[in-house]
């Protein structure tokens, strides 16, 4: 299989240490020296997530962390209040409904960031909402919303607050005990640069207490976030078959994160979406997100008038290896989405990239000026002298 440069949505690069580290000799999943292993995993998401609460990886993508969280977290006929700004906020309303909550979506424009005050408006209409959702950094738009306005509301009206954090986490800051998260759930293959396959998550005592008083059993047994706990704590109960090797590359993938140091970190995912941001506005390719909302990790930018969307993607995947994202739901053959996360989110893949796509463009009838967009990606780059980029 060819080397490609994967900059769509995810995955993202696989960081070769942990593709050598999946390559470990099989072991037991009740093994003490594999228990060693849930452990380094469990103390490094408490720093990456900056919380003192109980964590582990789901087996799943992020899509197994979203489930397990609203099946675990919600009765049928339970009120949730679902903010929703993007496709993937949609995707949790078809869920709470699947499970039978009473699910009340708030609906704001796709493209900006969602305004708290439309949740203090509804939920004083109510006297019961159990559960409040958001996203962190919805993929399908670009955003990047910020969370302490809706914490401190869902707080005050004693709901708990579940957060999608699977673009974000370990590329940008997200404090669990400080914003009073119960439920965060991530994915390895986006911002980590592990393979697709876990879901490293955090549940309070507070939603553990909640899962463990229900009138009735979540209707997932494998995702149920209570039987998976008493897995990942001292109890060590079984559950299901841990993906050992899948558990020795996220492991790896967090060593990485640590060693590299997390304001390190997201100051790399800052200046390489700076640059790239700079470079797609100098050849009039316009980010769907406003500056200041911008996720570092996912920018959607508009397609041109004319341009066709599938055929730029397959130009820049059959002869420069680059892997781009299409638009979702409302934004489908709208926008392409260029990722950076990870081990994708580096320089030179930032500056090849912008000379690929001046190149595609020029061809396919849309005037670029050649070279624009590698020079202020440069610009940018040259203004953190020191800094790292890759």
């Amino acid at each position: 299989m060819p080397n490609k440069i994967l900059l769509g949505p995810g995955p993202s690069m696989a960081h070769p240490r942990v593709l050598q580290a999946m390559m470990q000799s099989m072991i037991g999943y009740l093994d003490p020296d594999f228990i060693e292993v849930l452990d380094e995993i469990s103390g490094h998401l408490k720093n990456v997530y900056k919380t003192k609460q109980s964590t582990l990886a789901i087996p799943g993508t992020g899509s197994a962390g979203m489930e397990a969280g609203l099946s675990s977290l919600l009765e049928p006929g339970d009120k949730v209040i679902m903010c929703i700004y993007g496709f993937f906020c949609e995707r949790m309303v078809e869920m709470g409904e699947r499970i039978g909550a009473e699910v009340i979506p708030i609906r704001a424009e796709w493209g900006a960031p969602f305004p708290e005050e439309l949740l203090e408006e509804e939920i004083k209409k109510h006297s019961d909402i159990k559960l409040v959702t958001a996203i962190h950094g919805e993929t399908s738009t670009g955003i990047a919303q910020p969370l302490e306005g809706i914490s401190n509301i869902t707080k005050q009206y004693d709901a708990l607050f579940m957060v999608d954090a699977v673009t974000t986490f370990s590329g940008r800051n997200i404090e669990i005990d400080n914003w009073n998260i119960d439920y965060s759930y991530s994915a390895s293959q986006k911002c980590l640069g592990a393979p697709p396959g876990l879901s490293p998550a955090v549940v309070s005592d507070r939603a553990l207490e909640t899962i463990r008083n229900r009138k009735t059993k979540p209707v997932s047994w494998y995702l149920d976030l209570e039987l998976l706990c008493k897995y990942w704590g001292e109890e060590r109960v079984y559950h299901h078959t841990a993906p050992v090797s899948m558990l020795y590359g996220i492991n790896e993938s967090l060593r990485i994160v640590i060693e590299e140091g997390l304001e390190t970190r997201f100051e790399r995912h800052r200046i390489n979406a700076e640059a790239l941001h700079a470079g797609l506005q100098a050849i009039g390719l316009n980010a769907v997100a406003p500056e200041g909302s911008r996720l570092e990790q996912i920018t959607p930018v508009w397609i041109p008038e004319g341009v066709d969307d599938m055929e730029v993607r397959n130009m820049l995947l059959n002869e420069f290896s680059i892997e781009l994202g299409r638009g979702l739901g409302d934004f489908s053959g709208k926008v392409w989405r260029v990722g950076l996360m990870g081990e994708s989110s580096k320089q030179e893949y930032v500056l090849t990239f912008l000379s690929a796509i001046e190149s595609i463009l020029s061809r396919v009838g849309y005037e670029v000026a050649q070279g624009a967009a590698v020079a202020e990606a440069t610009k940018i780059y040259n203004t953190y002298p020191g800094k790292k980029k890759s």
